[in-house]
């Protein structure tokens, strides 16, 4: 095979944004959509956490546009001494340029790579920036991540601030608009963790405008006491700490315990808030599960009941805000910052240990409540390790006696394996003809199975269906989980495009959620995406066949072809579609469409299946009386 320098490709620029957005910003679906408003926003906030800005205002326009104003010192737009080239255009187009790489221009920041901004203006088809400092109004404009025009004079001020209009590129995301709910919510937070800051959100994309402000004196406190409404407190005021580090860095916490079992950890560092935790997440629970062992220790009636106490016991029902703010270089895991790897575990943990140990032995009344609630929730492990491994010695039994419904694939390679999961025989017979059988294997399922989120193990452990999903899957579930005894390298759930099938699909993606997550964390899941149109066009020997997607692609193609002949056939149930149909529209990997289950915010996805499918119907009834209004399809009779 040919391979020389000729081959080589070289990416100048933002090119190599463009051609692998993933690496910056996470995808191309919601979760990346939503990174580029983060990433301005972060600016925005990085003014205000060094004392430079005290409002900012988010903006949601017609068309898909989203702009962010601030009134801080504002970008500079002087000529750079080295580059030649004003200094706006430079942080705009050019990675790993900003004003963060020291301590001189921003002592406390989120944005440390100076990628970020740079990426927004790679990924928006259309972007302008308006700068107000010294005295002038500077604009520049942008698409692709090239300069549109030259930076030139619009006005005059005596303000100072920066205002970013930008609208993301349709080439790079399949879906451009933006939700005004998680904006609301990633602002709110925002405000919640930077005292004194104004934050304004104002939806301008319909016809009738909306404002909201955020602004919390405060801080964090209020942010815990959201989070606990309608979960009852097992203590008394929630337990609060701020620690100042002689100005290297502050940690600020607040957390409570309450009856319910869900666990909510949302962790910050310098505003940004880290879904998958890090040192300054594991530094709190090692402090707290410290402080509590020493306290635990002084306590003779406690200590053989609370024998054998784990983290994992310390935490349940445990809601918390920990919040950091380091100056200097504060590392994160990859662009998308979802992970803190700075070294502040010790020092958090110490601080923790002590201010937390102290206040057991001050508040008695409220020690005792907590350590009631250790006992519980050791004794609740201990019940559920018993189910787990009477689920999985049943399961290591069967192993090799795989469900007689699967039809598996002959081959060996995991990583070219793949498991439909498909309701019910009719679609089972189709997919079992339209398989490549040396790839693909099959697993019809009977109806719904079981809700997870409010069965007890012992219950899950006897239903038939997880019984046979979990055999075939082979990695066992919960803490027996084994990652390495994977069979398939992807698993799609493949449902009827109806009321029925998008319930067992839920139902199948709580399993995977509640009991088998790191597959989701791996991108092993799929949901599969049958046709819900065929459209046969023409007449005779020049029939013409269309696959549509959703009812959107359907009219496209009926105002395309209204000329012609048009037999529509709605396709409700994968039963309908004959083996060839399925093989070409959903099977077939060059072909097929499918959408990859990812997690972008664990704490949102924590609260949405705890509502929709957790044993607190009230919370579920209010969730229906406050969206029926919004409901636009007719649910299926």
């Amino acid at each position: 095979m040919d391979y020389s320098g000729k081959d080589i490709q070289i990416l100048r620029g933002l090119e190599p944004v463009r051609f692998r957005p993933g690496m910056y910003i996470g995808n191309t679906s919601l979760g990346g959509l939503h990174h580029l408003f983060a990433e301005v926003l972060d600016n925005a906030v990085d003014e205000a956490l060094n004392g430079h800005c005290n409002r900012i205002e988010v903006e949601l326009l017609a068309d898909n546009w989203l702009t962010v104003r601030d009134n801080g010192r504002g970008i500079p737009v002087d000529m750079h001494p080295e580059a030649g080239r004003n200094t706006l255009e430079i942080i705009m187009t050019t990675l790993h340029a900003g004003g963060k790489f020291s301590t001189k221009s921003y002592k406390v920041s989120g944005g440390l790579h100076g990628v970020g901004i740079s990426v927004v203006t790679a990924l928006s088809d259309l972007m302008t920036v308006r700068v107000q400092r010294d005295g002038h109004i500077w604009e520049q404009k942008f698409s692709r991540g090239r300069p549109q025009t030259e930076l030139q004079i619009v006005g005059e001020t005596s303000q100072t601030g920066t205002q970013i209009s930008f609208h993301p590129d349709p080439d790079i995301f399949k879906d451009i608009a933006f939700r005004k709910q998680l904006i609301r919510e990633y602002v709110q937070a925002k405000a919640f963790l930077c005292k004194g800051l104004r934050l304004v959100v104002t939806d301008r994309s319909g016809s009738i405008s909306d404002r909201e402000a955020f602004y919390f004196q405060e801080g964090i406190k209020d942010y815990l006491q959201m989070l606990l409404a309608e979960r009852p407190k097992i203590t008394g005021e929630p337990f609060y700490f701020e620690y100042q580090n002689e100005g290297d860095w502050r940690l600020e916490m607040a957390f409570c315990w309450t009856e319910q079992t869900e666990r909510v950890i949302r962790s910050y560092a310098n505003s940004i808030y880290t879904v998958a935790g890090g040192s300054h997440e594991t530094g709190f629970r090692m402090g707290l599960l410290k402080a509590l062992r020493d306290f635990i220790h002084r306590q003779p009636n406690w200590q053989r009941q609370l024998r054998g106490m784990r983290g994992d016991d310390l935490t349940e029902g445990l809601v918390a805000v920990v919040s950091v703010f380091v100056s200097g270089n504060l590392e994160f895991q990859g662009q998308t910052k979802e992970r803190l790897n700075s070294d502040i575990q010790p020092q958090v943990e110490n601080v923790v240990r002590s201010a937390f140990e102290n206040y057991l032995f001050h508040n008695p009344n409220t020690a005792e409540s907590i350590l009631r609630r250790l006992h519980l929730s050791l004794q609740a492990r201990e019940a559920s390790r018993k189910a787990r491994e009477a689920v999985q010695s049943k399961t290591s039994s069967q192993r090799l006696n795989l469900p007689g419904k699967l039809a598996d694939c002959s081959s060996k390679v995991v990583a070219e394996r793949e498991l439909f999961l498909v309701e019910g025989d009719s679609a089972g017979g189709s997919s079992k003809q339209a398989r490549d059988r040396r790839i693909q294997a099959i697993l019809p399922l009977k109806g719904k199975i079981l809700n997870v989120e409010q069965a007890s193990l012992d219950k899950i452990s006897k239903n038939q269906e997880i019984q046979h999903l979990t055999q075939c899957i082979g990695t066992g579930i919960g803490s027996q989980f084994n990652y390495s005894k994977l069979r398939y390298h992807k698993i799609f759930i493949n449902c009827d495009a109806d009321v029925d099938g998008y319930h067992i699909s839920t139902l199948l993606l709580t399993f995977f959620y509640r009991y088998m997550p790191e597959l989701i964390a791996k991108g092993h899941i799929y949901l599969a995406r049958p046709p819900l149109y065929r459209l046969r066009i023409g007449a005779g020997k020049k029939i013409q066949t269309l696959y549509a997607y959703s009812d959107v692609e359907k009219e496209r193609f009926l105002k395309q072809y209204r000329r012609a002949k048009i037999d529509v056939q709605r396709f409700k149930g994968l039963g309908e579609m004959n083996a060839k149909e399925l093989q070409e529209t959903t099977m077939d990997p060059a072909k097929r469409l499918t959408l990859q289950v990812t997690l972008t915010d664990a704490a949102r996805t924590e609260e949405v299946f705890q509502t929709l499918l957790g044993k607190d119907v009230a919370k579920r009834y209010q969730y229906i009386q406050e969206n029926a209004v919004f409901v636009k399809n007719q649910i299926d009779v």
